[in-house]
């Protein structure tokens, strides 16, 4: 294979992983399942699912803590979706600056 032949399958895998990762949607839970973070495979936050339990207006602390678990475990999951996705269409191959 030529190299502009190879570029071009490059960048069109680039994109077929582009359009899987915007289409992509994970959720991350803390506090079992009280707080649920909803993120897509850009990391763009859609939506935060609050319990009514996790509520505790004495206990801001524990409710934003439970936030943040819930955004960094779905953020977890994208990355591991990516690489998942990566190691599939290259066949575990390292391509330097793909993603």
């Amino acid at each position: 294979m030529n190299p502009k032949q190879l570029m071009k399958q490059v960048q069109q895998m680039q994109e077929q992983m582009q359009q899987r990762m915007a289409e992509l949607r994970v959720e991350g839970s803390a506090g079992g399942g009280m707080v649920k973070a909803t993120m897509n495979g850009n990391k763009e936050l859609l939506s935060i699912t609050i319990d009514k339990e996790a509520v505790d207006p004495n206990d801001v602390e524990m409710l934003q803590d439970l936030v943040v678990a819930a955004v960094n475990e779905a953020s977890r999951k994208v990355d591991e979706e990516m690489q998942g996705q990566i190691g599939a269409m290259t066949g575990g191959m390292k391509i330097p600056g793909l993603f």
